[in-house]
């Protein structure tokens, strides 16, 4: 083997890495059938959208840069409200709305940036959590702007296009919120099966022999965070668009760490992980809390404690497991 074969082998890695494979396609495409099939539950198809959206946004720094973090609904909140107060004083139209979401966000990620790069281990997710509890004070302290424990009132989303209108029924907040989804998931996905990707891998599993490679870690730790704050915020925008109310909540450490039960249910580091565990989280929510409204967590814990005793790296990584267990076999 030449040295140009071997400096091409990377390279060769992510094209095959960045191929679509059938099984990838067939999982988009079902993500249409709650169209014919549910249409009753095309409001919670959306919900669980805008979720995956912001699972995504929590894996790229957790499952693939290793930034440990107990706050990132600072973010989600912050691209709510961005969305929602652009609509209150006059604006309502909704892609530009999303557009500023993820700038507010991306702004508070690029400023944050500068400390988390700086602290590792539990000293992060004491930053990340402080830093999630000082916006969700703010927020509710700053009554006059943010409604408080009321809440934001008066937002009013226009037609998507002047055409597509927001309906009581969901078909155009699951159609938004799913091509945000997909548009969320290509960034992601290109950013992964890249050499920042290999990178942000690198810094995952061993962050002090990046500088020996003369890798910038904490440039590239900073530039996945910023990333990250925007991606989450466009989730949060689109909740705002897509229910016309922003609460405390989306600011809420329980939104931080429902969304972490999410990555660890379907595995972190995958991308579809936080897709399918955003479903199940939520399905079951709307499930349990029905037969059950005040100990559906107890339930959902059962859940979670099977899925790390039986699968530690999630639904997904288990599922790989018994596949390449099965070619072995074969």
């Amino acid at each position: 083997m030449t040295n140009a074969d071997v400096n091409q082998q990377p390279h060769a890695w992510l094209a095959r890495q960045s191929r679509w494979s059938p099984l990838e396609i067939a999982f988009w495409l079902a993500t249409l059938l709650p169209f014919y099939f549910f249409p009753t539950y095309l409001t919670l198809a959306s919900q669980i959208a805008i979720t995956a959206l912001f699972a995504i946004s929590v894996d790229l720094i957790l499952g693939y840069a290793g930034i440990v973090t107990l706050g990132h609904a600072m973010f989600f909140g912050l691209g709510a409200y961005a969305a929602g107060l652009l609509s209150v004083y006059g604006w309502g139209e909704p892609i530009s709305g999303l557009l500023f979401a993820a700038a507010i966000a991306g702004l508070a990620g690029w400023l944050a940036s500068f400390v988390i790069v700086r602290v590792q281990h539990l000293a992060l997710i004491m930053i990340t959590l402080g830093l999630g509890f000082l916006t969700y004070e703010l927020a509710n302290a700053m009554t006059w702007l943010t409604g408080g424990t009321d809440g934001l009132r008066g937002i009013r989303t226009w037609s998507i296009f002047n055409y597509f209108r927001f309906d009581l029924w969901g078909y155009t907040a699951y159609s938004y919120s799913l091509a945000a989804l997909f548009l969320g998931f290509l960034l992601s996905r290109r950013i992964v099966n890249s050499s920042f990707g290999l990178a942000l891998r690198g810094v995952r599993e061993n962050v002090r022999r990046m500088p020996a490679i003369g890798s910038d870690y904490r440039r590239h730790l900073q530039k996945i965070y910023v990333i990250s704050a925007a991606i989450a915020g466009t989730a949060g925008g689109l909740l705002a668009q897509t229910t016309n109310v922003v609460a405390l909540d989306a600011l809420s450490f329980q939104r931080s760490a429902d969304v972490v039960v999410m990555l660890i249910l379907g595995g972190t580091g995958r991308l579809y992980g936080a897709i399918v565990g955003a479903v199940i989280f939520l399905v079951a929510r709307d499930q349990l809390a029905g037969i059950n409204p005040q100990y559906w967590y107890f339930w959902i814990g059962l859940l979670l404690m099977f899925v790390v005793l039986v699968m530690p790296k999630g639904i997904l990584g288990g599922l790989a497991s018994l596949a390449a267990r099965w070619r072995g076999r074969g």
